[in-house]
């Protein structure tokens, strides 16, 4: 995706504070959770699904185990390689585990907000890790403290803590009084000394699968991270179901009827790895018919096709195959620039760029370009990336984008700029093709994106998509007088 942050060095730890101050003007998805039930190395295995949901959130990395009786934990600030070693890894013993990799926005960046937050309340312990956000936390959150919570941290996901806590039933009803208070899109895993909790919000926003590892059941924002455990893919968590793990086995429950599936697009169109499957369809091969249909839509005469590294990789080659034009590798990405000291001035962020990316001069050079890439938020990456190809000698420069135009801030866990800031929110597609300097711009059509992805029910509204990033209908209330929240679960 070419609006993608540049890591920088400018704190005490990998990625402080990156947020929106970043070389580019990337979307980011805020965080991604794993767990393990069952498993005598809960610990080691959730280090390895964590790693391979290292690209939902490099700034905080965390884990809890328990052994049925007490907790050990540890949560750093950083990747998830610089936060566990050999010897933390050893002092997390336990058959059941729960892990998180987050992202903050500027300001939010502190230990006290990684993931997971444990708590004691009366029952014993408890830990929370969660995808998403929660639009009335915010609403919630002041109830709370009028009422004489005190909060520990600023993270919205504290929120169910409290509620749980205030509750005087049991574990399990207690969770699904405090799960069915809670609008947004979220993926939760709650864990006790002895229980293990997995809950998906009413519609499904944000994904959280299940496999299965010999007797031990594993949890996952994206499937990826079940092939480098080895585990077996069972199935997607529901819309409102709520499974409970604990010595009786899998309970599957539910706190809340299904309600619309609204399955976040931009997780098919860029924040998952292509390797991972969602609703039934293999990332890789929906972007690849991404391309395709864009190519049917909005064909250009060319002579290379090239993609923006990496997740519009897929979709060029797709582009490709159905235009016949050959496909090459006219971008590079430099995937050894973010440890850097410089503070990314504006000077800078022009260079930074080709740090990041290079522009392959013997592939473009004296050719007509096809670029490829995911979407465009607020235009000044694309237009740099574009500028970066004509520098190396292409005579035109066509940008296809494999999504509608992004107009509408998010609600449910990716941390978008206001509407204002969206160039597609208050520009033509004719307007951005200027600003972005390019020869001719077409987006992906809705109807196109749907017919693309398929999934297991073809009959589902918008294809069981979340698409009010691009059209501004939203599947919950967002509107809490003020006091929702929208972005991330900071």
């Amino acid at each position: 995706m070419s609006d993608e942050i540049m890591p920088f060095w400018t704190g005490d730890y990998y990625n402080e504070g990156s947020g929106r101050d970043g070389i580019f003007d990337k979307l980011k998805e805020e965080c991604g959770v794993f767990g393990v039930f069952g498993h005598p190395e809960a610990a080691s295995l959730s280090y390895y699904g964590l790693h391979a949901l290292q690209h939902r959130g490099e700034e905080s990395a965390g884990l809890c185990v328990t052994n049925g009786t007490e907790f050990n934990y540890h949560r750093e600030m950083g990747l998830v390689k610089e936060v566990f070693d050999r010897d933390k890894l050893s002092s997390l013993q336990g058959e059941c585990s729960i892990g998180h990799v987050r992202y903050s926005t500027s300001g939010d960046s502190r230990l006290t907000n990684a993931q997971p937050l444990i708590f004691k309340y009366r029952d014993g312990d408890l830990a929370v890790a969660t995808n998403g956000n929660i639009v009335n936390a915010p609403k919630i959150r002041r109830e709370l403290e009028q009422s004489g919570s005190i909060f520990q941290t600023t993270s919205d996901t504290e929120v169910i803590a409290h509620l749980i806590a205030r509750s005087s039933k049991d574990f399990v009803e207690a969770a699904k009084d405090a799960l069915r208070q809670l609008v947004g899109g979220f993926a939760f895993l709650l864990m006790t000394n002895d229980k293990l909790l997995v809950a998906s919000d009413p519609n499904g926003l944000r994904p959280v699968s299940m496999a299965r590892l010999g007797d031990a059941y594993l949890f996952s924002s994206e499937t990826c991270a079940f092939e480098v455990v080895g585990a077996e893919i069972i199935r997607d968590i529901r819309p409102g179901e709520l499974l409970v793990l604990d010595a009786n086995g899998l309970r599957e429950d539910r706190y809340a009827e299904p309600q619309r599936k609204a399955l976040c697009a931009m997780e098919y169109i860029y924040f998952a790895r292509p390797d991972s499957d969602l609703n039934g369809s293999n990332l890789h091969s929906a972007r690849k018919r991404m391309g395709q249909v864009m190519a049917q839509e909005s064909f250009v005469d060319a002579d290379v096709v090239t993609g923006v590294p990496d997740s519009s990789i897929s979709a060029a080659i797709g582009y490709a195959e159905q235009t016949g034009i050959p496909y090459e590798l006219g971008l590079i990405k430099n995937k050894y620039t973010g440890r850097t000291f410089i503070q990314p001035s504006q000077e800078l962020r022009e260079l930074g760029v080709k740090m990041k990316l290079s522009a392959v001069r013997r592939v473009v050079e004296g050719k007509r370009v096809v670029m490829i890439d995911d979407s465009i938020v607020r235009g000044t990456t694309s237009r740099r990336i574009v500028n970066l190809l004509r520098e190396a000698g292409a005579t035109e420069v066509h940008v296809r984008i494999t999504s509608p135009p992004f107009k509408n801030p998010c609600f449910y866990g990716i941390d978008t700029p206001d509407r204002g800031e969206l160039i597609a929110s208050s520009r033509s597609v004719e307007e951005i093709r200027q600003e972005i300097n390019a020869d001719s711009l077409e987006f992906l059509s809705a109807e196109g994106l749907i017919q693309a992805v398929g999934g297991d029910n073809k009959d589902d509204y918008k294809g069981g998509m979340c698409m009010a990033c691009f059209d501004n209908d939203y599947p919950t209330r967002t509107d809490f007088n003020g006091e929702e929240k929208y972005g991330c679960t900071s």
